[in-house]
């Protein structure tokens, strides 16, 4: 039993490690490839787990070459636009000015519910407010609204707004987040300031974010 978990251990930790590598957006958005060598790599992983009587290289190797693999194949298509058509494809328009392309959307298999889930996932109830939508080779669809339609934005009214930068999460359960606080250029003797003010504990806090312009806002743990 206790060889079992180990060596379950070893694995998690080899496959967190690859997965890594392959870079963030392994993660997210999955391109053919990228999800053939995910599946392939739990497959692979999932043997020496259940069979201790496999020795541990045979599932560790396996892995490492899948990953040498991926990580020349992303080169490559990078480098080589053809190449990269071959295994992801191009994305395809299914809404063109404003039209409906029904023959893209056969040749994709994608139905009318299908298609209103994904407009409704952007925010658009109304297909007549769509001049373009595209899926993408990840499988996502991108719209852009028709000028009539679209939110008019400050700029567009000539209204000078104030950028604070992104908002970050600066404390976590009582933990202070160091990173966070370098990005929003904010110092701890600002926090310890501004939690004396705020007549709360570093350890009562259960999510603190704040900007660069430090705005802040503070959720306390439940019972403090």
């Amino acid at each position: 039993m206790i060889i079992t978990v180990l060596r379950t251990i070893l694995l998690y930790v080899v496959i967190i490690f690859a997965v890594r590598l392959m870079g963030k957006r392994q993660i997210s958005d999955l391109q053919t490839s990228e999800l053939v060598v995910t599946l392939l790599i739990s497959d692979i992983a999932s043997i020496p787990m259940q069979n201790t009587d496999q020795p541990m290289l045979s599932g560790i190797i396996p892995i490492f070459v899948l990953l040498i693999c991926e990580i020349f194949i992303s080169i490559l298509m990078m480098k080589n636009n053809k190449f990269r058509k071959i295994i992801c494809g191009n994305p395809v328009i299914v809404i063109n000015n404003g039209e409906v392309d029904q023959k893209a959307m056969t040749e994709l298999r994608m139905s009318t519910e299908d298609l209103f889930e994904e407009l409704r996932q952007k925010d658009v109830f109304d297909i007549k407010e769509v001049a373009f939508a595209i899926i993408e080779t990840n499988g996502k669809m991108s719209i852009l609204k028709k000028p009539s339609c679209d939110t008019v934005k400050a700029g567009q009214l000539g209204v000078q707004t104030r950028d604070n930068g992104i908002q970050t999460v600066i404390v976590s359960d009582g933990e202070i987040a160091d990173s966070s606080m370098q990005l929003c250029k904010l110092t701890k003797p600002w926090l310890k300031k501004t939690l004396i003010k705020e007549k709360v504990r570093l350890k009562d806090i259960f999510i603190m974010t704040a900007d660069k312009s430090k705005h802040y806002n503070i959720i306390k743990k439940a019972g403090v």
